[in-house]
């Protein structure tokens, strides 16, 4: 029962991340100002809160999941995925520099809108992480198959 749980737990999660991701991905458009500015700086937090959560379910699963740790360990798809995981996390930083710093500045300049490049550079990352993400499932599923032990 301890397993059911916590594989609902990290789909949860997971998919929470993807919700919170889709919707930072559709606010982030070039002309975005104010209040949209401030919405989409507190999605970027609950991307990272809502990863957060990912990291610590999947180790509870890893070491309380029925499969057991030794089949995590020694199987290298778990390990390319981890590695996918770690990568999008990697290409979420520029953006997440970015939206920090166009918030500080609209908090210091209400009629601030970031410059169309800086926004563009900023969508570039985030479709980056979407590219990085395809790999994700595609493992996990893998793994669900008993591939890479």
């Amino acid at each position: 029962m301890l397993d059911l749980i916590l594989a609902i737990l990290h789909h949860l999660a997971v998919f929470s991340l993807v919700g919170i991701f889709a919707g930072e991905f559709a606010l982030l458009r070039p002309g975005i100002e104010g209040r949209r500015l401030g919405q989409l700086g507190s999605l970027d937090a609950a991307y990272g809160a809502a990863a957060g959560l990912v990291i610590i379910v999947g180790i509870v699963r890893v070491i309380f999941g029925a499969a057991g740790w030794e089949y995590y360990v020694g199987n290298w798809v778990f390990w390319a995925k981890m590695l996918a995981f770690v990568a999008m996390g990697i290409a979420s930083v520029p953006a997440t520099i970015a939206i920090a710093r166009w918030r500080r500045t609209a908090q210091a300049d209400p009629g601030f809108v970031p410059p169309p490049p800086e926004v563009a550079r900023a969508r570039q990352f985030l479709w980056l992480q979407v590219a990085i993400f395809v790999f994700i499932p595609s493992f996990a599923a893998a793994m669900a198959r008993g591939y890479g032990v």
